[in-house]
């Protein structure tokens, strides 16, 4: 019978002890003493986020199919157990045995936000591991890194010793066995990373040196070993429904950020938004067959007694089978009283229709996501919504009984003007006055609440606009003000909420999004000074951060304010995500000219995703290359 790694006296001081104490249903129990391989899976944030995630869930039932692999989970200890660790000197543990971390072969972290960085280096803290690759020995873990902030790991490279570039079914198998060797055969440290780096979609960070120029910017990158490849492409499934997918997903305890089932019905996205990394990154379209997905419904849904479903994709309503998987999910759902879940929705009068027929529905609230409030800004970024496609959406919600609008648009786009964010306020006006219009008064149930809220732009690699400039601090703020002012003097205005986001933390994420290296010291002194979930704005501080970057000589400025020219070489250029430079150069300068490029469905704009040969870039013959 496993030990639980803490005491009760110290389960009984902490928040939700159900966090740390593993044990769920379906959590994955194996003999240690029977593998050749163990692997501790961590998402750096604390378990209810963590354990919502989708990607976490796929590598643990991937890698607990192999029968010579143990994966167990590993979070972040929220702030009061990290404080009784650190005074206790209790080693951070994985959830499944509860033996230390440090015992483990690998530890796996994804990362998904810009924010999360100062977690990692808790997570290797905690674990009695070197917080520095090159200071790690043959004894430690293997700390490998993945996750869409991977497609620009230098701000945190030195901190691991492998980065896993791309969808994680493809090359683990691979990796595990050159492990083995690794093990079996006495090799050093050394020779099992540069056997590694030949792996395809594997990055050795400390195998590379970066030369810089006298104005900061990058001059090359220089492989130290001969033989390891100057470009890392990102792996790739190319079938969605013959691949790994856990049909027995762990279910909590507790009750998590998304306690449902989850069902992934594609990669990818056809839309093309400038502004988006993940509709880069993740090309080419890929879809999961449709009877593959209802078999897979029924199996989640028996096997975790979860009530809710969810169908995940970057937009829903491009999935090509959709009205057939909804027809048979609300069939099954309706019968054992379940209910569905349905966002990245377009709203038309389909999905209306389908909101009307799924149980979960309340009719409070629909979101739209128009990002700009004017046209000419919606044509800058690609966005392919007109404000009478917004307005007929509206309507038509409103017909349906709908009273409560979310709207969500972004400040900070290039070339954004004050009268583009005034169009913001116009906008929810149109929205609001329509209601009106359209419900009777004597059908009206108070006043239509209209909910604007605004994100800053934040430019990320391997879009177009990668390219861009990044307000200020103060950028930000003066145009938060000036929507709520605008917001103010339309004539509906009292049934407009207006919402904006912190603007000292968009701005640390805009330098960390597009950093380099020398990134890694401030990292490193921002959390020696005791910067911690940073994601979380009750424990951000900016003046900490600020007080780091200067300790270290490091501008961020350099990263966020100035426009890059084009054949400025970018920290990330040894990636490729599958869609080309020249594309991404193609589309920064269309969109300066406001110049709208159509979604793949439409037409195919040579972005060299057909390269992979797979899913949508198939559909209708071989990709042009523009």
């Amino acid at each position: 019978m496993r030990k639980l790694a803490l005491r009760d006296d110290i389960l009984l001081q902490v928040e939700k002890p159900a966090r740390y104490i593993g044990g769920e249903v379906n959590a994955v129990m194996k003999d240690k003493e029977q593998v050749a391989v163990r692997f501790a899976m961590c998402f750096p944030d604390v378990y209810e986020i963590g354990m919502s995630h989708l990607g976490i869930q796929i590598i643990y039932d991937m890698m607990n199919q192999f029968e010579d692999v143990w994966c167990e989970r590993v979070y972040s200890p929220w702030v009061d157990l990290d404080q009784i660790m650190r005074k206790e000197k209790i080693p951070l543990f994985a959830l499944e045995s509860q033996d230390p971390v440090r015992d483990f072969d690998f530890l796996g972290i994804t990362i998904q936000y810009e924010m999360c960085y100062t977690n990692i280096l808790q997570i290797l803290d905690l674990s009695g591991i070197p917080l520095l690759a090159r200071d790690r020995g043959e004894q430690d873990p293997v700390v490998i890194g993945g996750g869409p902030c991977t497609y620009n790991p230098e701000p945190f490279c030195d901190f691991f010793d492998l980065i896993y570039v791309g969808e994680a079914e493809t090359r683990y198998r691979e990796l595990l066995d050159l492990y083995k060797e690794y093990k079996a055969g006495g090799w050093t440290r050394r020779k099992f990373l540069c056997r590694a780096a030949l792996i395809p979609g594997i990055y050795v960070p400390s195998l590379y040196e970066v030369i810089y120029r006298e104005d900061g910017t990058i001059r090359e990158r220089i492989p130290l070993e001969e033989g390891i490849p100057q470009i890392i492409e990102k792996e790739l499934v190319k079938d969605m429904t013959d691949t790994y997918y856990p049909l027995k997903p762990v279910v909590p305890f507790i009750q998590v950020t998304q306690d449902r089932v989850v069902l992934e019905i594609q990669r990818g996205c056809i839309r093309g938004c400038r502004f988006c990394q993940a509709g880069q990154i993740y090309r080419p379209v890929r879809e999961r067959d449709v009877d593959t997905l209802k078999r897979y419904a029924v199996e989640m849904l028996k096997n975790t007694g979860h009530e809710e479903i969810s169908l995940s994709s970057l937009s829903s309503s491009d999935y090509s089978r959709l009205p057939e998987l909804l027809d048979y999910l609300i069939e099954k759902c309706g019968q054992e009283k379940i209910n569905i879940s349905l966002p990245s929705l377009r709203i038309d009068a389909f999905s209306l229709d389908v909101m009307n027929r799924v149980q979960d529905v309340k009719k409070s609230s629909l979101t739209f996501a128009p990002e700009a409030g004017s046209q000419r800004m919606r044509d800058i970024i690609n966005k392919g919504l007109t404000e009478e496609v917004i307005l007929e959406g509206a309507r038509l919600a409103f017909e349906g009984g709908w009273t409560r609008v979310k709207l969500y648009f972004m400040l900070g786009l290039p070339m954004e003007t004050q009268e583009d964010i005034r169009e913001i306020a116009h906008l929810c006006n149109k929205i609001a006055a329509l209601f009106y219009d359209t419900v009777p008064r004597e059908k009206r149930n108070g006043r239509v609440q209209i909910v604007a809220s605004t994100s800053f732009f934040i430019p990320k690699p391997f879009t177009p606009f990668q390219w861009a400039a990044q307000n200020t601090k103060e950028q930000f703020l003066e145009k938060a003000y000036l929507t709520r002012t605008s917001i103010a003097g339309e004539l509906n205005q009292k049934s407009i909420k207006y919402n904006w986001h912190e603007a000292d933390a968009s701005v640390l994420e805009g330098v960390f999004a597009r950093g380099d290296r020398r990134l890694n010291q401030v990292i490193l002194r921002a959390y020696e000074k005791g910067c911690l979930y940073d994601a979380w704005s009750e424990y951000y501080r900016n003046d900490v951060w600020l007080s780091a970057f200067s300790e270290c000589g490091v501008d961020p400025d350099f990263y966020t304010v100035r426009e890059r020219a084009d054949d400025e070489v970018f920290p990330w250029d040894f990636l490729d995500c599958g869609v080309s430079r020249a594309f991404l150069l193609r589309e920064w300068h269309r969109s300066c000219r406001g110049e709208v490029t159509p979604n793949c469905k439409e037409r195919c704009n040579g972005c060299g995703a057909s390269r992979y040969g797979c899913g949508i870039c198939t559909e209708s013959g071989k990709g042009a290359q523009l």
